[in-house]
């Protein structure tokens, strides 16, 4: 069965559920839209690696860093910040050979600077996850603009963007305002399933 499309920003998929229309593109994002976006996400591993992963779709499809996910966990050691902070000239080189990531090199010594500063933050705050979570907007302040009678969601937040400005003076890469709301999305410090969406009250139970 074709999934139907019933309004603005949703569509009813072949199990009848609703969701949120941007992951109707692909089977692998329905999957992600389903099981992952939006659940608070408290791992220090599993927020770091979604900042590089954002820092390497700048420019592309998440779709594109979805599907190559794996190969990026085997190539950057699991994301361990104590591992990747030890990468050398040598594994850039390494990495840039590697198909199977986006071999950028700005984006590659990117990750590698950020788990550095990674390391000082969590000695500083305790945790990476101590430290985002300060970050969590009001969840009435769900950012949305009129447009065409539309209400849509905002690529930034006044929260997204402290967030990357501290962020930034502290030395973290490929941190832009866009990109921290995307990352905030993601793991959960907003959720911005729509209203009507079968997966937003499930998501706004979990992880908390």
């Amino acid at each position: 069965m074709t999934p139907e499309r019933i309004s603005e920003g949703l569509w009813r998929g072949p199990d009848d559920r609703l969701r949120c229309s941007w992951c109707r593109a692909d089977a692998g994002y329905v999957e992600y839209h389903d099981i992952e976006w939006g659940v608070p996400v408290r791992d220090d591993g599993a927020l770091f690696e979604k900042i590089c992963l954002e820092g390497f779709q700048s420019g592309l499809s998440w779709l594109t860093i979805l599907r190559k996910r794996e190969n990026f966990r085997r190539a950057f050691a699991g994301f361990d910040p104590a591992r990747v902070a030890r990468f050398t000239p040598r594994d850039v080189t390494r990495l840039l050979g590697d198909a199977g990531i986006v071999r950028h090199r700005g984006k590659i010594e990117s990750t590698i600077n950020n788990a550095k500063r990674c390391l000082d933050l969590a000695e500083e705050c305790g945790s990476l996850s101590d430290y985002v979570w300060r970050f969590e907007p009001h969840a009435k302040s769900r950012p949305r603009k009129l447009t065409w009678g539309v209400l849509k969601t905002m690529a930034t937040t006044p929260e997204s963007v402290a967030l990357s400005k501290d962020l930034r003076k502290r030395g973290w890469t490929f941190v832009g305002p866009t990109t921290m709301y995307a990352f905030m999305q993601a793991m959960g410090l907003v959720n911005d399933h729509l209203h009507g969406c079968s997966f937003r009250s499930p998501v706004s139970s979990r992880g908390k």
